[in-house]
């Protein structure tokens, strides 16, 4: 199984190699190194390598540190790997989730957690409490009086703080968003958002309804994307999932969109579970002679994200 090592330093005066060494000792065939901050979750070259990894690639690092400066961050990035069928492992640490021993340590690290989380809950309601006791009310008096800018207030920092967790997914659904609305049903695009996505990552129409609608109101997609979708004979539903699959990524391989349906469960045209890159291809060019293959393309994100 591929080995993939990833080695990463905060400061660009600080050195790669002792990690680039015991990565290639340990097997890896490929390393991938990064300057960056371990409490910044939004590594380029981490992105890059959990993009890429594939199902039974491994991927390693010398210590856990040089992964994750937080535990809900290293049991988030593992199930992406699990997600995939992918493992981790760790040289100077005993996590090797491809093990008994490292599954079992990663389930006292997820036990320890979850701990953590519950006297963080149990420590704010005792605050709580105590405050409620000696007459003290939390809160903003003026929500209390449900004066009119309070709540103005209010409704503007949970609409900004709403967008933002959004635009740190958008990634995952704008781009089909934008190329395939109206042109398919909300259902189909879903269905193909989630075929490329973790399960704790994964979206619900009203969920992704909501998150559209938002981005139309700031002007961030345009307002044709909720019109009503134009109805499909079945004839051409495959391939204009598959179009919609291809033109997501015009780089992506006839077994790789093979891959995307299986996981999206799409049946093949006669009806089996498991698709061939010949029957790929041909869907690929009924979607040619329908006129649908060649949808504009878009960019990913609006600057304004």
């Amino acid at each position: 199984m591929p080995l993939i090592g990833y080695a990463r330093v905060s400061t660009d005066d600080q050195t790669l190699l002792p990690q680039a060494q015991a990565l290639k000792a340990a097997g890896c065939s490929v390393i991938r190194e990064e300057h960056g901050s371990g409490g910044n979750r939004a590594r380029p070259v981490l992105t890059s390598v959990l993009d890429g990894i594939r199902k039974g690639d491994t991927l390693v690092v010398v210590r856990i540190d040089r992964l994750a400066r937080s535990l809900s961050h290293l049991l988030e990035i593992i199930e992406q790997l699990e997600a995939k069928g992918a493992f981790f492992r760790s040289i100077e640490d005993p996590i090797d989730t491809a093990s008994p021993q490292g599954k079992f340590t990663l389930q006292v690290l997820g036990a320890a957690a979850e701990f953590e989380r519950a006297l963080i809950r149990e420590r704010t309601k005792a605050g709580l409490a105590s405050a409620r006791l000696e007459g003290r009310i939390g809160g903003n008096p003026g929500l209390r009086a449900r004066n009119p800018d309070a709540l103005r207030k209010v409704r503007l920092a949970r609409h900004d703080g709403y967008m933002e967790r959004v635009a740190q997914t958008a990634g995952d659904w704008v781009p089909h968003v934008r190329r395939m609305r109206p042109h398919m049903a909300w259902e189909d695009i879903l269905r193909i958002i989630n075929a490329s996505l973790p399960q704790n990552r994964q979206w619900t129409q009203p969920r992704l309804l909501r998150a559209v609608r938002a981005y139309v109101r700031d002007g961030f997609l345009p307002e044709e994307v909720l019109g009503r979708a134009a109805r499909r004979v079945g004839d051409d539903r495959l391939p204009a999932i598959v179009a919609a699959i291809k033109g997501a990524d015009p780089h992506m391989t006839l077994q790789a969109i093979c891959d995307r349906l299986e996981a999206m469960r799409e049946r093949t045209p006669r009806g089996r579970t498991t698709w061939q890159p010949s029957s790929v291809k041909m869907l690929l060019a009924q979607a040619e002679k329908l006129g649908i293959l060649s949808l504009p393309a878009q960019d990913i994100l609006p600057r304004e994200v």
